[in-house]
């Protein structure tokens, strides 16, 4: 499975922005998705996850009620909406996937393939 993620920009505090994340060569290990970020000197970040049959979600507490992870099956494609945006979410936003279901979502270690990675700024 190959991940490119895509869909970064600059917005002001308060905007909105979403990314995508494609999904080639998609199989059934492609069961759970999450998304990572990385700010300026600072480890990576759990930012949410999903579970690719269900839809069924997580959320990072400083995101959650701003963000909302979704997944396309027809094309392929995870997605994370991002509004209400902060300076302090400024980071390379990274894609990845999770292949099994007993590990933690919030673990770098717990993905095994991960996206190039796309950069969000967020002005004040």
């Amino acid at each position: 499975v190959q991940l490119q993620a895509f869909g970064g920009g600059l917005v002001q505090a308060g905007g909105s922005l979403r990314l995508s994340c494609a999904v080639a060569q998609a199989t059934f290990n492609t069961a759970f998705m999450g998304w990572f970020r990385q700010a300026p000197g600072k480890e990576r970040e759990f930012v949410a996850s999903i579970v690719w049959r269900d839809a069924k979600s997580k959320y990072a507490d400083s995101v959650k009620g701003r963000f909302t992870i979704s997944r396309n099956n027809a094309k392929n494609t995870l997605y994370l909406q991002m509004n209400t945006l902060k300076p302090e979410d400024t980071a390379v936003y990274f894609c990845a996937r999770k292949p099994a279901s007993w590990t933690d979502d919030r673990r770098m270690d717990s993905y095994d393939v991960w996206g190039q990675g796309t950069q969000v700024t967020v002005s004040s």
